[in-house]
């Protein structure tokens, strides 16, 4: 077992050459855990400590490999390099020594060191019997106290990870909740957001928000809230057992945004506040994008509408126009606050939300995607109107009238517009 993982933290796996670092030199944190746990990925985060001139190492990597170089932190000496599939830190030793090094870090899984000049693991916290129980347990409440946004990444990474937090660890976190409103909202919004991502963070971001974490950023939040959240993980195992296309929505991720998915967005949808606008405000605060914003107050919007069994086309077709590409996450929450709330199998409830669905995924259904038969360019200058506000609703009437079959070419659209203008 030792052999295999010397072999997966072996300089050959990485993006420079073993020569380029001084002696000594250890890698910590991420990797070697990962390495402990047989883990592959596919794209390297490494972490070096160097015990002078990190920074210098760091620069002359970055220039004999033409890899990009960011100085992340000017006083604590820590840079990075930015490989086409990789990212390696190097960080100035803090202490005069190695373990007085990994005596500051979090959890011991993450305080084990890799000498890659000598193949040496060194453990002096018993990281290793912590990997091998799968529990996260803290070096000290004072290290937790030193950076809060790590009583959070304990949530993350027992997720992450498949682990368990230790007891004592979980109580000291309980006891030092109030400290994460010390750290920058943009920081917490990203481990939110990898506990969101998937089902295994369900458990993990319930249990900080019991453990009085999160109650600081989803004031508005309940234990419904959280019943819901669980509910948004069964409604997408049915939707996309199903509807297999929506699948890949789900996981695709919100535009102009680092790594939010439209399943994401239907789970925070459950964490704040039922009314949109009190909802878009909790958000702002959170500094959320306004993409995730608008994906979320759009979801909270509609979602009661898609119930609705004897919709018009004209309100079919105002709907799909209102969502746009939020369309499976307000179906998705649909489905979860059917589950959560109602008495109907989850399965019964699927047979309500199929025709508007099955409109969704056909792209040639003009009530979900209308292909315009004029422009507002070409509505202009057929009726001699100037630009205005009225040309986006004529074309709006056309387009329903369009799909209630009472209009077929531009002409029959020029016709039907005059028609309303002059009435």
């Amino acid at each position: 077992m030792y052999n295999s993982i010397i072999s997966r933290l072996a300089p050959e796996t990485w993006p420079f050459s073993l020569e380029w670092l001084p002696q000594p030199a250890y890698m910590v944190g991420g990797a070697v855990r990962d390495a402990i746990l047989g883990k592959k990925r596919e794209y390297l985060d490494l972490d070096f400590i160097i015990p002078s001139d990190a920074v210098k190492v760091a620069r002359k990597i970055a220039h004999h490999y033409q890899a990009g170089f960011v100085l992340l932190d000017k006083e604590r000496k820590i840079a990075r390099v930015v490989f086409p599939q990789a990212t390696a830190d190097f960080a100035q030793q803090e202490g005069d020594s190695l373990e007085t090094d990994l005596h500051r870090r979090d959890f011991t899984v993450n305080a084990i060191a890799y000498n890659p000049h000598t193949q040496e693991i060194i453990d002096p916290l018993q990281g290793c019997a912590d990997i091998e129980l799968k529990v996260l347990r803290m070096i000290s409440p004072a290290n937790l106290q030193d950076d809060p946004l790590r009583l959070m990444r304990g949530y993350r990474q027992a997720a992450q990870l498949g682990f368990t937090i230790e007891p004592a660890t979980q109580a000291a976190i309980r006891t030092l909740a109030s400290y994460i409103t010390q750290v920058a909202s943009e920081r917490v919004r990203v481990e939110i957001g990898y506990l969101l991502a998937n089902s295994h963070g369900t458990p993990k971001i319930t249990d900080a928000w019991e453990d009085g974490i999160l109650a600081a950023f989803f004031q508005n939040a309940t234990r419904d809230s959280f019943i819901k959240l669980a509910a948004v993980d069964q409604a997408a195992t049915l939707l996309t057992a199903t509807w297999p296309l929506l699948a890949e929505e789900l996981q695709e991720y919100v535009r102009d945004t680092v790594k939010t998915t439209w399943l994401s967005i239907a789970k925070l949808a459950c964490l704040v506040h039922p009314n949109p606008e009190v909802a878009e405000t909790e958000l702002q605060q959170l500094t959320y994008s306004r993409a995730e914003i608008r994906g979320v107050t759009t979801a909270l919007k509609l979602f009661s509408q898609l119930k609705v069994t004897d919709m018009s086309l004209r309100e079919q077709y105002l709907l799909f126009q209102e969502a746009g590409a939020v369309f499976t996450t307000t179906a998705l929450l649909a489905l979860a606050n059917d589950i959560s709330v109602e008495a109907m199998s989850g399965d019964k409830q699927l047979q309500v939300y199929a025709p508007l669905i099955s409109r969704y995924l056909n792209p040639d259904d003009l009530v979900a995607h209308p292909t315009p038969l004029l422009s507002g360019e070409d509505l202009i200058i057929a009726l001699k109107i100037p630009p205005s506000r009225m040309v986006g609703r004529l074309l709006s009437e056309i387009a329903i009238a369009q799909v209630e079959g009472k209009v077929g070419t531009v002409e029959d659209a020029i016709a039907f517009a005059r028609e309303l203008v002059e009435n």
